[in-house]
């Protein structure tokens, strides 16, 4: 492949086996969600959240990977979520689902860029913004200017980081402290965490995993990797990547029992200073600040890649037709774009990362009886089906005001599934009658 040719800017010239495809997949999903939402809901809902919030990305990868050689199959001459939109969709149709695709894009942006702000705050003693700008300047030269090449080549380093954390810091507490005063400890002071008849788990486990799913089955980076890994191994890339990605969140529980065992707390994000804090080794603190920020950036660098890319070959350059030269410096432009909005908005704002997660589940949930149906209906996609997501989604935002986002979410997904269906049953009979006409 010739370089410098846009192709090569989003897929980096090469095709990945089994292993290089495990990493690249897992330094896009083990983000910043995985780092500070993992010890909130193991706070939250006890030690059966913290499972089950590693089974929701298991889960979303392995039923990806195994939707993934059909799609390989169907749109073989792909590169992105947003090529397989234009061959399927048409109109008013196709530029609904590309708002939601960009919509969700900036929240998921927003979400990493809120944890590096988080993240700042607590580490460092210097104003955040500054550690900000840096970052952020590393992740638009690593993505945004280096493209998918220059990806692969720190995602081996990145994910090395955070193994070595994961490994190293809870094997060294539990041998320094012992099993058993750790237990005792959660025991005196944090009994509701060993309570394994909560009702409020069984729910969140399942509107958890179909929220992943939803994640997933959109992830502009994702699609991206779905059609780099060989044909023959996309399956076991993506399966394996959701066993080993359950592992991290389950780390991430263990570093916050660590912290919190024997004394409390103020809040969740103060859970971290205090796992700095017993950290008394130079070379752990370091591995565990340099795992965090490697999953931020590796997570930040695929969707900036991936959103630029979306933004010009998809959206912009549908109409102008740009060179391929032409679409490499105005992707280059968006991403840097991007990531001056992401300082501005890291800078000022921290909000709840598992409540943003949970009220932008609602899209991500709507958007899925219509995105298998793009997928896999054999007949042209209805012309208005994909609004069916817009109602299941306004559903959901009405029933907010009665219930809790849990509940709100089930009724986005079910209502969205019932008028998808009830569509393409009526799509099917008005084909029939016209087939009986002729």
């Amino acid at each position: 492949m010739k370089q410098g040719v846009y192709q090569h800017y989003i897929q980096g010239g090469i095709k990945f086996g089994i292993a290089y495809g495990v990493v690249s997949l897992l330094a896009r999903w083990i983000t910043g969600n995985t780092i500070l939402s993992s010890p909130e809901t193991l706070v939250k809902y006890g030690l059966l959240g913290g499972v089950g919030y590693a089974l929701m990305g298991a889960f979303a990868l392995f039923l990806f990977g195994w939707m993934a050689p059909k799609i390989r199959e169907r749109f073989p001459n792909a590169m992105t979520i947003g090529d397989v939109l234009q061959e399927r969709l048409s109109g008013k149709s196709y530029w609904f689902v590309l708002m939601v695709l960009l919509i969700t894009s900036i929240d998921s942006l927003f979400v990493q860029a809120l944890g590096v702000g988080i993240l700042f705050h607590l580490i460092f003693n210097i104003p955040a913004f500054i550690g900000l700008f840096f970052f952020f300047i590393y992740c638009f030269l690593l993505a945004g200017l280096g493209g998918m090449k220059r990806i692969h080549r720190f995602e081996g380093l990145h994910i090395s980081l955070i193994f070595a954390a994961i490994i190293f810091i809870p094997v060294y507490f539990f041998i320094q402290e012992g099993v058993f005063p750790v237990y005792d400890g959660l025991h005196l002071y944090h009994p509701y965490l060993l309570f394994l008849k909560n009702s409020s788990v069984t729910p969140f486990i399942l509107t958890a995993l179909l929220i992943g799913f939803g994640q997933v089955l959109i992830d502009r980076a994702s699609w991206q990797r779905l059609y780099i890994i060989e044909k023959t191994k996309v399956r076991t890339s993506f399966m394996m990547s959701g066993f080993i990605w359950a592992t991290i969140p389950l780390a991430f529980s263990a570093m916050t029992v660590i912290a919190i065992f024997n004394q409390g707390y103020e809040n969740i994000y103060s859970v971290l200073y205090e796992l700095i804090e017993k950290i008394d080794s130079l070379f752990l603190t370091l591995l565990f600040i340099g795992s965090c920020f490697s999953a931020l950036a590796s997570t930040i660098g695929a969707e900036l890649h991936a959103t630029s890319i979306m933004v010009v070959r998809n959206m912009v350059n549908v109409k102008k037709k740009w060179s391929e030269q032409n679409q490499l410096k105005k992707t280059y432009f968006i991403a840097g774009i991007l990531s001056l909005l992401l300082f501005i908005i890291s800078s000022v704002l921290t909000p709840n990362l598992l409540e943003l997660i949970f009220f932008f589940g609602q899209v991500y949930v709507a958007i899925i009886p219509t995105m298998i149906t793009i997928l896999f209906y054999s007949k042209k996609v209805p012309t208005y089906l994909p609004y069916c997501s817009l109602v299941g989604w306004v559903s959901g935002m009405i029933s907010l005001r009665f219930h809790s986002s849990i509940y709100s979410i089930w009724v986005s997904f079910i209502a969205a599934f019932l008028l998808v269906v009830i569509y393409i049953i009526f799509n099917e009979i008005r084909y029939h009658y016209r087939v009986k006409r002729l």
